[in-house]
């Protein structure tokens, strides 16, 4: 989306929380506001009634999707309830080219979803509401790409969002003027930025994005979504890439095709893991990887063999806070750690599990099953 000019909102910036949200939808608003006032140093907070710069509302799943067919949530300009954008959303106002600066906004996240959704939605919608709107293919270590890979807002989506709101700028500046304003501003709040060495990385070809869209297309990977990634797969190849997008449409294929033909799955999360080890920053990428090619040790019995690789995509993904992603890898382990005769200790990881289960998958049974089950049940439910 090409913008005429740079909004933001130039006064301090109020929320409101509406419609039925979870007791855990607001917990977790109050943990993202909090991060946001001390990381991004945005004056901002909740207000319990009245007009708000944002408004978001919990409604339901299926409300979304009778506007937004394949949204899981999303962000719009001057309205404050589902039912005012329904009535106004072909008009002017709903338009983000007509923006000047930005006064009111609404988000709209379904409630009847697990927790870890729920939460994923208030960092990504929030963090457009307040700067960026576009998601960017290359960018590795931030929600605002639409990999799925980072699930809450990473230090380097604080620096953007600070530097947004920082005095160098303000709302109706050019592309142009940020452009001139944006190299020292970075230098201001991030000086050790200027010691690293220069990472060019080339924009992504509309061509390639439109191949990443049919491949995550709904369903465990059609004919036409197989297609669609080896396309993707060949566009990287053409542009010289050898970044996280080269990686990405393998990691998807090894996803497709792991249960029909499991050999060419784990050459392709091999190729992925090439290209991810030479790429900074991309820890989380690889953690993704590695629950699924766990999986294929594990049907191997070579589950001591795996418990380092394990314990580190643990570590990476506890920090990254992907509960779902966590549970299985957990699950995982426990399998890992019973191959090495290690019952006592597989147990009580397996229960560690459980709490991880329930936020990031928002089922009790879920989270029984997760549980109870063996490992491989779990490896379907890999986020991302």
């Amino acid at each position: 989306m090409e913008l005429p000019v740079f909004t933001r909102f130039e006064t301090p910036v109020t929320v409101r929380l509406t419609g039925a949200p979870t007791a855990s939808m607001q917990r977790d608003l109050t943990s993202l506001l909090t991060r946001i006032r001390r990381e991004a140093r945005i004056d901002i907070r909740q207000i319990p009634e009245g007009q708000a710069n944002i408004t978001i509302e919990a409604v339901t799943q299926r409300d979304i999707q009778r506007i937004l067919p394949n949204a899981a949530c999303f962000v719009v300009p001057n309205s404050s309830s589902l039912e005012e954008y329904r009535r106004d959303r072909r008009k002017p106002k709903s338009s983000w080219t007509e923006l000047q600066r930005r006064e009111r906004l609404g988000i709209f996240i379904p409630a009847d979803v697990s927790p870890q959704e729920i939460r994923d939605c208030l960092h990504e919608e929030l963090a457009q509401a307040l700067g960026p709107l576009n998601d960017l293919y290359h960018l590795p270590d931030s929600v605002f790409n639409d990999d799925n890979i980072h699930t809450v807002l990473t230090g380097f989506d604080m620096l953007i969002l600070r530097a947004a709101y920082s005095p160098e700028l303000r709302s109706g500046m050019t592309r142009e003027q940020v452009e001139t304003v944006i190299p020292g501003l970075l230098s201001r709040l991030n000086p050790r930025g200027d010691r690293l060495p220069l990472q060019p990385l080339t924009e992504t070809p509309r061509e390639w994005v439109d191949a990443i869209n049919k491949a995550l297309g709904p369903g465990p990977g059609s004919p036409r979504q197989l297609r669609a990634a080896k396309r993707a797969a060949e566009i990287g190849r053409q542009q010289g890439w050898t970044d996280h997008r080269r990686a990405y449409p393998h990691y998807l294929m090894g996803r497709m095709i792991q249960f029909r033909d499991p050999a060419a799955a784990l050459r392709n999360y091999q190729i992925a893991l090439q290209f991810l080890n030479a790429t900074p920053g991309t820890e989380v990428h690889r953690a993704h990887v590695t629950a699924q090619t766990a999986s294929f040790a594990l049907a191997q019995d070579r589950g001591p063999e795996i418990l380092p690789d394990l314990n580190s995509a643990i570590d990476v993904i506890t920090r990254a806070e992907n509960a779902s992603l966590l549970a299985t890898l957990l699950l995982l382990k426990s399998e890992a750690l019973k191959q090495a005769g290690q019952e006592q200790q597989a147990r009580a990881v397996r229960l560690d599990s459980i709490g991880w289960a329930r936020y990031g998958f928002g089922s009790d049974l879920v989270a029984r099953s997760l549980a109870e089950g063996d490992a491989g049940t779990s490896r379907n439910n890999t986020g991302g």
